[in-house]
């Protein structure tokens, strides 16, 4: 079984590479739901509706979220009635957010409801939220602190970012199923997908125990880095990291969460820091990480999880 935490665009790409190569009970992909807000009375969960898109084979691949060949009724008019229109619901994707909404009021949880609506669209591996109980990401920024998708869709990303928190995270558990990933020695690999690791992996990690269960399991943890040569392959990480004074590299990422790795997969045009990023006692390895095709998501998943076999044998032999 393979625990997978992810993001966005990013984290779905590369889950939908091992959902290729593993069967339905050997992957877990745990998505952040720190980027969740209600918007027009309804409770959108952005990267949770991008990892359950891609997997169903419907997403828009040209943006890498929302869904193909979606309609704009419902957004012109409401901006003809004067509504808030910076965030962009399309006709379809607005079926979600409604059954989603229903089931929220009918008193079943966020794993609940995103398990039915993965199961309508056909999807047998699994896709959790981190968490049942609401986490915020507010980015503190130049300007004053912004809720999450004020920040990264009506403002740009373009403050620049003092510091990010995640409201309620200290008070909030992982979901149950990923609860049971964590304590479940049987997992072979964790997976850290190549999502902005302080906007997308961050809140999944400041979960309550979430950390600590990490650094204590006997699976080997990898992550992929979301930057190659020095920039994001998408949104606002090398910035970010940049303005919070990080080193805006796969170095930086491979810091970033030094605590709770054993690998890292770096991109080949990066291979000259894999000497530093070993020296911290970190193994790594190096790749082509650009997913452009469903081909690259196949060839990178299979690439992680011969790694994952490798740095596993290489445990199970030091144990012995």
């Amino acid at each position: 079984m393979i625990l997978a935490l992810a993001g966005g665009v990013g984290g779905a790409k590369l889950a939908h590479g091992l959902a290729k190569l593993l069967e339905p009970d050997q992957l877990l992909v745990v998505v952040n739901t720190g980027d969740d807000f209600e918007h027009l009375g309804l409770p959108i969960s952005p990267d949770l509706d991008t990892v359950t898109y891609k997997l169903a084979g419907i997403n828009n691949p040209d943006t890498g979220w929302g869904l193909i060949g979606e309609s704009w009724a419902f957004m012109s008019a409401l901006e003809s009635l004067g509504g808030e229109s910076w965030f962009r619901l399309g006709d379809r994707d607005l079926a979600t957010h409604v059954i989603r909404a229903k089931g929220l009021r009918e008193g079943n949880s966020l794993s609940k409801v995103t398990a039915d609506i993965a199961s309508h669209y056909g999807i047998l591996h699994r896709i959790v939220p981190m968490s049942d109980h609401p986490v915020r990401t507010i980015v503190e920024t130049d300007i004053g602190d912004l809720p999450f998708q004020i920040y990264f869709v009506r403002e740009k990303c373009e403050p620049i970012t003092k510091r990010v928190k995640f409201e309620g995270a200290n008070n909030a558990f992982p979901s149950e199923l990923f609860m049971e990933a964590l304590n479940n020695e049987a997992v072979n690999a964790i997976v850290i997908c190549p999502s902005n690791p302080i906007l997308s992996i961050a809140p999944i990690l400041a979960l309550s125990g979430v950390r600590n269960r990490l650094r204590s399991h006997p699976a080997p943890l990898i992550a992929v880095s979301p930057i190659i040569a020095g920039r994001a392959v998408k949104g606002p990480t090398a910035k970010i990291f940049e303005e919070m004074k990080m080193d805006s590299s796969a170095l930086g990422v491979a810091n970033y969460y030094h605590d709770v790795l054993d690998g890292i997969v770096i991109d080949s045009q990066d291979a000259h820091l894999a000497a530093s990023i070993s020296s911290k006692g970190i193994d790594v390895i190096t790749a082509d990480i650009l997913m452009n095709s469903t081909s690259d998501q196949v060839r990178l998943a299979g690439d992680v999880l011969e790694f994952a076999q490798r740095l596993r044998k290489v445990e199970v032999s030091n144990a012995v």
